[in-house]
């Protein structure tokens, strides 16, 4: 039960992003979207005590929001987006996380940092973003005390759909908050969030670099990212990651965001150790076969040659 309870609260945070869409895109239309540089999307049950805790984890007083477009998620829009993939008493009664979007310069890629959220991460919530369709934003997900966090995630693409005057389609919307549940998922089975976050990164630039779309060839690449990364994982997360990303796969995604968000991957594994511009490829595949040292040749090209 405490691990429903903690996914929910995760989810929670992803619906929170997503449903700032639709009912303020009416309103976008009329401003430039440069207007809506800057947005915060509230938690509509937050009391009086509890937004002011936000607003100081976001750096801002009542007065400054004058600078930004505001809404509120509310827990039916929570409801409504994780619905299919949490139990109603999992998701519960109160809207309370809250999320920051920043518009940054065209290039720049996704920033996430997460505040009092225990169990979605930050690389979580890029992987989830960039799926549905962001890039060069900073993002910062709040809460006023310690929650899982998931519904921020549909008040962060609520926010960028306004900001941009672009729709994000419901199933876009949908396939983003099924990868940012599956992974939290995924990760508490295997016990490591950063491993399950590059994996799932990597799994996903091999797909759509070489356009795999079959679920066989999608598992392939799920089993043969998480031997590159030396991840041991259970069968049954390898079918929900091929699920999930048998979806993502579905979806028009902008490859050069993945390429931004692979830059922080590269070095967080060189810091861990892992230099792909080090690793034999050869030898491995002595040791794994030619398939599985054909896919982590393929990994180590793709970081080593855009990051040296």
């Amino acid at each position: 039960m405490i691990k429903r309870m903690k996914l929910v609260l995760c989810t929670a945070f992803t619906v929170f992003v997503l449903a700032a869409i639709l009912p303020i895109q009416v309103k976008a239309d009329a401003v430039p979207a440069s207007a809506y540089d800057k947005y915060i999307a509230f938690g509509a049950d937050l009391k009086p005590s509890e937004k002011t805790s936000v607003l100081n984890i976001f750096g801002i007083t009542e007065a400054g929001l004058a600078d930004y477009k505001t809404i509120e998620v509310t827990n039916k829009d929570e409801h409504d987006y994780l619905g299919d993939y949490l139990d109603p008493s999992v998701i519960g009664t109160r809207a309370l996380s809250s999320v920051m979007v920043v518009k940054t310069e065209e290039g720049s890629g996704i920033l996430v940092s997460t505040n009092n959220v225990n169990y979605c991460t930050s690389g979580m919530y890029c992987n989830a973003l960039i799926t549905a369709g962001l890039s060069d934003a900073k993002v910062t997900v709040a809460a006023p005390f310690n929650i899982s966090g998931t519904s921020a995630l549909v008040g962060a693409m609520k926010a960028y759909s306004v900001m941009t005057g672009q729709d994000i389609p419901e199933s876009t919307m949908d396939t983003a908050t099924d990868e940012l549940v599956t992974t939290a998922e995924v990760a508490e089975s295997i016990g490591d969030n950063d491993k399950v976050v590059q994996l799932v990164a990597a799994a996903k630039q091999k797909i759509f670099e070489e356009e795999l779309s079959s679920e066989n060839d999608i598992r392939d690449a799920v089993e043969a990212s998480a031997e590159a990364l030396k991840i041991n994982i259970k069968e049954e997360d390898v079918e929900k990651l091929t699920a999930m990303l048998k979806k993502v796969s579905e979806v028009d995604i902008d490859v050069d965001a993945i390429k931004e968000q692979a830059s922080e991957i590269y070095n967080k594994l060189k810091d861990a150790g892992i230099d792909f511009s080090k690793v034999d490829t050869k030898g491995l595949a002595e040791k794994v076969g030619d398939f599985f040292a054909n896919i982590f040749n393929a990994i180590k090209d793709f970081f080593s040659g855009l990051f040296g």
